[in-house]
């Protein structure tokens, strides 16, 4: 380990070992998706509460103030958009020196394991580790499924595609939450954060599988449209971190979630 990857890493995790990550990468295949159309302005009262965003470049340049003190993810794959058929065609986008530009603490790509493009985006995660490694750039590996979420939501599945992630060389799994949790973790060498997966209408639902989470070994979270796309997304960015870094119960969050949102009203 060098000086440069364990600063940057002390900045993605918290002396307690963990993490809130804001997820608004959205538009790099979804476009101007509710909420993120200025993603700037969205993150801006969201910031106090996360310990880092992840972004594509374009929002990163354009609307991110350059003055943030919250730790930048670079989202660093795609070629694919939601009008595709088919979302794992996707290939590492962002060269090494405008990664080294963007003076940003981790990359983010996806691995599509299971699909034709499997191999594709396997050798594309074997590279970028290649290239990030040298200059102490932590790489944060993202178990993405395509359209087929609820076929591969299962906890063997998900072991086997962190796994495989962690041996590529990647210094965090982004992973979605199943089943038997702790055996994802067990079975993952370097840290696991919880992806949120599609927007759901039940604030409390979302705080039980983050807790349900933490307690079977996530290093933290890695969520986006279940805070931004809420009708009080400080309210549930507050109870998200009082969740991760406070070892809050998902009813005291959800109290603290309301009483945010009743203040907000008034």
């Amino acid at each position: 380990m060098n000086w440069g990857f364990e600063n940057r890493m002390s900045k993605l995790f918290k002396p307690d070992g963990h993490c809130f990550y804001l997820a608004m990468d959205h538009g790099y295949f979804l476009g101007a998706t509710h909420s993120l159309e200025n993603v700037g302005k969205t993150f801006e009262p969201l910031a106090p509460y996360c310990d880092a965003v992840f972004v594509p470049r374009g929002s990163l340049r354009n609307t991110v103030p350059p003055t943030t003190n919250v730790p930048i993810i670079l989202r660093v794959s795609g070629g694919q958009s939601i009008a595709s058929d088919d979302l794992t065609n996707e290939e590492w986008t962002v060269s090494i020196d405008e990664i080294l530009r963007l003076n940003v603490s981790s990359v983010g790509y996806s691995v599509y394991l299971g699909s034709q493009h499997e191999h594709q985006t396997l050798m594309g995660l074997n590279k970028l580790v290649n290239a990030c490694a040298p200059y102490g750039i932590p790489v944060m590996a993202v178990t993405a499924v395509g359209r087929e979420l609820a076929q591969k939501k299962e906890t063997r599945f998900l072991t086997m595609a962190c796994r495989v992630c962690a041996e590529a060389g990647a210094d965090v799994v982004k992973t979605y939450y199943c089943e038997n949790f702790e055996e994802v973790v067990e079975g993952c060498p370097v840290p696991v954060v919880i992806a949120g997966g599609p927007k759901t209408d039940s604030q409390l639902e979302v705080l039980e599988f983050v807790h349900d989470g933490m307690q079977r070994g996530s290093a933290g979270v890695n969520l986006g449209r279940n805070i931004w796309q809420d009708a009080c997304p400080t309210g549930m960015a507050r109870a998200l971190q009082a969740v991760i870094h406070e070892e809050a119960t998902p009813k005291d969050a959800y109290d603290i979630y309301l009483s945010m949102k009743s203040k907000a009203k008034a």
